[in-house]
């Protein structure tokens, strides 16, 4: 992605399609043959490339019907296209269909054709267009198709919360609440329906919300992974054991002695939560690495916490269901169990972090829900407020530190867990005599420290046994390192040029880029950090065979610096490749590749290209290609008063990155076009970056800045400079030409996941200023091919700090007022 983000009178004003002497068709009507095949688009759009000698035919026919033109062009169009450009197989697949099909059948392709015009009006929407009721109740039938059992449990609790009247009354109040609240009460009273019938009824409305959003959540979540028949078995066996299972627990303890056993041996309970925590245990099965262990983790925390320290009937109940749904699980879950590896550094880290925010977590139960758990009552048990709001800080510095794999941090922990073993340990001790010698000796917070102690144990274990994890060095260290054996740009020049790189790989010689030297030196990947993201420009640079271990190798050295990786801008083959390390990757821009053989201009769908390239030679243009530093001082100054003007007008401060600007258009590698007018005054700039094969050798070029002076510019100087270099360059050898991508823009849209919606809406929050989606419909009609460029990232827990990184990769001198801007709409300022 490169800084072409203005390709007429400013990104705000969007003036690409109107800058044109003659009308041009929609964005999307101007590339359908080179995306990703679609036949019915196909059928709307005009020819794309018409040769000369099919320009007669066209007029011929043009007088009885203008749509039957159309469609004839287009079939004529297909089969040049077909026999030019065999290499291209998204077209092919667009053209058999319009080839298959007789003339006497065209008319009947004119339907979706005549379902453009509606498009800029601003009624109603376009015949066909779901309102929002029906998209609304669509997503209702497809949500209650996919998950009919999680929803008919829903609707039953709902049901039943309204019929009894107990969705705004506590059920336990009323008469008849024994006779459907299941317990130990209800096991020896041979009222067994209970436990059926009790997972329906909550004992209050605030438990009636909770137990409708653990259900949907958890057990909605178990019928997506494992499927209705699976997710229905564990839910309903779940929550029956687990009651019955406490139920009879409890009444072999109550003759025990043991205090706390023989109190809940006389409640009742109710609600389904026991089997929806069963479920979603069961379902951390078929989860991949490291949300399987994360999730694990969290529910086994949970049970845990809340039986000892709250130690009411629900938590023995959903302490069972955990340990039951995690015995079954991949048994369960069959073909759908995830595999399962080591544990990586950051595994270990996570764990180790997880042990303290387990610690932190009992102290504020203890402190806002002191109960009566199975080792005592915790009521005045808690520290003071100021007490805890120090534990609370200490807590959080130690898991700062050992997320990020500090020594220090872990050197900290180690300490004070040996103290509060040796506390839990004293305790016990005293505890074991006092019983023993039948002293009368108390030991005060024994409820806390007992279990508090056993934490601390297994934390302290973790520690030791993953120290290795925990030597990443500091900020200070990771500097002089790179500073003394590291790569530099340089080098990073030569082996690019020697290698060869993607259409963006330009971008890594750029200054305040980091290297990582990786294959024996025989390739490397430029990064930049910030937020202790290592973000990645595009792909791996060198040999070919070596750019997946160049992969690997910054994936070890961001693990084992404490950093998080990721690819920013990376191509289809890269974002594979990180596959099978296990990250995931969303498309975020298209990268617009101009193919220069046999290119002619020729045809309707060039008509602005040719108007652009007929008026320049009209008007005296002039246009120039060649390095902007060897350039006079006066033609210089002129190009950055052009792009200084540019800046001032967008309303935000000038974006970074993978977008460049003057400084990096100066360097001798690139060639600058220019537009200058008979008097000597430059109307436009372009500059554009060499993609190098093997050998030396540009084989293409690449798109960086675009610019246009805003008064008394000669209009269509873009379309100009563009098709002028075009040619230019295929007289040197190049064989494409690159229009680079705008970023968080696109094509057709398809945002299945969270993730690709939400960049969608940041895409249209940024439109106003920069204009990236009108940058991308203006490159369409110099009828590129489409290649995806990607965001490569471990999993989704790293996006919130990648979000964070990238905005001040692109924007480092933004502030607050500038990101406060983007929530208004434009005209609004």
């Amino acid at each position: 992605m490169t800084a072409t983000m203005e390709n007429a009178d400013g990104a705000r004003s969007r003036q690409a399609s109107q800058e044109q002497d003659s009308p041009q068709p929609a964005p999307e009507q101007q590339n359908p043959q080179r995306q990703a095949p679609r036949e019915q688009a196909a059928q709307q759009q005009p020819a794309q490339e018409q040769p000369a000698h099919e320009q007669p035919r066209q007029k011929q026919h043009s007088a009885p019907s203008e749509q039957a033109a159309r469609q004839q062009s287009e079939q004529k169009a297909a089969a040049s296209s077909q026999r030019s450009a065999p290499e291209r197989p998204p077209q092919k697949q667009q053209k058999q269909p319009d080839q298959k099909q007789p003339g006497q059948k065209q008319p009947a392709q004119k339907q979706p054709a005549a379902k453009q015009p509606p498009k800029e009006g601003a009624g109603a929407p376009p015949d066909g267009t779901p309102t929002g009721a029906e998209r609304l109740r669509g997503r209702a039938v497809a949500l209650v198709t996919r998950l009919p059992f999680t929803c008919g449990v829903c609707v039953a609790v709902l049901l039943v919360a309204l019929a009894s009247g107990t969705l705004w009354s506590s059920a336990e109040d009323k008469s008849w609440y024994p006779q459907v609240a299941y317990g130990t009460p209800s096991l020896t009273a041979g009222r067994l329906w209970t436990f059926v019938t009790g997972a329906f009824f909550g004992s209050d409305p605030v438990v009636y919300l909770l137990v409708v959003i653990g259900l949907a959540l958890l057990a909605g979540y178990t019928e997506w992974r494992l499927g209705t028949a699976r997710a229905a078995l564990v839910c309903c066996a779940g929550q029956l054991a687990a009651t019955l299972g406490c139920a009879a627990l409890l009444l072999a303890l109550r003759q025990s002695g043991w205090d706390w056993a023989e109190a809940l041996s006389h409640d009742l309970d109710t609600g389904f939560s026991a089997g929806a925590l069963a479920a979603a245990a069961a379902a951390t099965a078929a989860m991949r690495a490291p949300w399987r262990s994360r999730l694990r983790a969290a529910l086994i925390a949970f049970a845990v916490i809340w039986l000892l320290y709250s130690g009411t009937v629900s938590d023995v109940e959903h302490f069972l269901a955990v340990v039951l749904g995690l015995a079954v699980g991949r048994r369960l879950a069959g073909d759908r169990a995830a595999g399962t590896g080591p544990p990586s550094r950051r595994e270990w880290r996570l764990g180790a972090v997880t042990g303290l925010v387990i610690v932190a977590v009992t102290q504020i139960v203890v402190w806002l829900a002191p109960g009566y758990g199975p080792l005592g009552d915790t009521h005045g048990l808690s520290d003071s407020h100021l007490g805890l709001a120090v534990s609370l800080v200490f807590i959080a510095l130690l898991v700062n530190g050992l997320r990020r794999g500090s020594r220090l941090a872990w050197r900290w922990t180690v300490g004070f867990a040996v103290l509060n073993v040796l506390v839990g340990l004293l305790a016990a001790v005293v505890l074991v005599l006092s019983v023993t010698t039948d002293a009368d000796v108390e030991v005060t917070g024994l409820p806390v420290l007992l279990p508090q102690a056993v934490v601390w144990t297994m934390e302290l274990v973790l520690l030791i046994g993953a120290r290795d994890a925990f030597r990443a060095p500091s900020r200070r260290k990771r500097r002089k390192a790179a500073a003394k054996g590291g790569l530099d740009r340089a080098g990073a020049t030569e082996l690019l040029k020697r290698y060869g790189g993607s259409n963006l790989s330009w971008m890594t010689t750029w200054r305040d880029n980091s290297y990582l030297s990786a294959a024996d030196g025989r390739a490397y990947v430029a990064y930049r950090t910030h937020a202790r993201v290592a973000v990645a420009l595009g792909d791996p640079v060198g040999r070919p065979e070596d750019r997946d271990r160049a992969l690997t190798e910054f994936a070890g050295m961001c693990d084992a610096s404490g950093v998080v990786p990721c690819l920013f801008s990376a191509s289809e083959r890269t974002a594979v490749a990180a596959e099978g390390m296990g990250w995931q990757h969303v498309q975020v821009a298209e990268d617009t590749v101009i193919e220069l053989e046999g290119l002619e201009f020729r045809g309707k769908s060039w008509q602005d290209v040719r108007t652009a390239l007929n008026r320049a030679k009209k008007e005296g243009m002039e246009y120039r290609l060649g390095a902007l530093a060897d350039e006079p001082a006066k033609v210089v100054a002129q190009v950055r008063a052009i792009s200084e003007e540019w800046v001032s007008d967008m309303g935000l401060p000038e974006m970074g990155f993978t977008l460049g600007g003057v400084e990096e258009a100066l360097d001798r590698d690139v060639r600058v076009g220019l537009a200058i007018d008979p008097d000597g005054q430059v109307h436009g700039v372009t500059s554009w970056m060499p993609v190098y094969g093997e050998g030396g050798t540009p084989v293409g070029w690449t798109l960086d800045v675009m610019r246009r002076r805003k008064q008394g510019a000669f209009r269509p100087v873009v379309e100009f400079l563009i098709a002028s270099t075009c040619l230019a360059v295929r007289e040197d050898g190049a064989t494409f030409l690159s229009l680079s991508g705008a970023p968080l823009a696109r094509g057709a849209s398809t945002a299945d996941s969270p993730l690709e919606r939400f960049l969608d809406q940041l895409g249209a929050a940024l439109e106003p200023y920069y204009g990236f989606r009108s940058l991308h419909s203006f490159k369409a009609k110099f009828q590129p091919v489409h290649a995806p460029m990607h965001l490569v990232y471990r999993d989704e827990a790293d996006l919130p700090r990648i979000g964070v990184a990238l905005t001040r990769a692109y924007m480092p001198q933004a502030g607050l007022r500038d990101f406060g801007r983007m929530l208004v709409p434009a005209g609004e300022h």
